[in-house]
């Protein structure tokens, strides 16, 4: 009976190491984890990225009106005929609106 509980020790004691300091031990199944997590919350911003960009690019595709706001944002063109105005805000008034 002695021997019996001796074995069962050693065999709990050989297990309890292999879950604690072994391979694939807790700790790295818990950082693991930790990676997988972060990396499926880096995929679902991804996903939302990609989404913005097929709907944009659906836009372009669609009509005239979207590529011709890129021209005015990005590259500031404006049509012939057309005036330009740009408004400059007052830096007294964005002081006090800061404080």
């Amino acid at each position: 009976m002695k021997l019996f509980k001796l074995c069962l020790l050693c065999v709990f004691l050989l297990l309890q190491h292999r879950l604690w300091l072994g391979d694939n031990a807790y700790q790295e199944n818990k950082a693991l984890n930790t990676e997988i997590k972060q990396l499926v919350e880096s995929n679902q911003e991804l996903n939302l990225r990609n989404q913005v960009m097929l709907a944009e690019i659906k836009d372009l595709k669609s009509g005239l009106a979207a590529i011709e706001e890129r021209a005015r944002n990005e590259l500031g063109l404006i049509k012939n005929n057309e005036t330009f105005y740009r408004i400059v805000p007052d830096p007294q008034k964005a002081l006090k609106q800061n404080e």
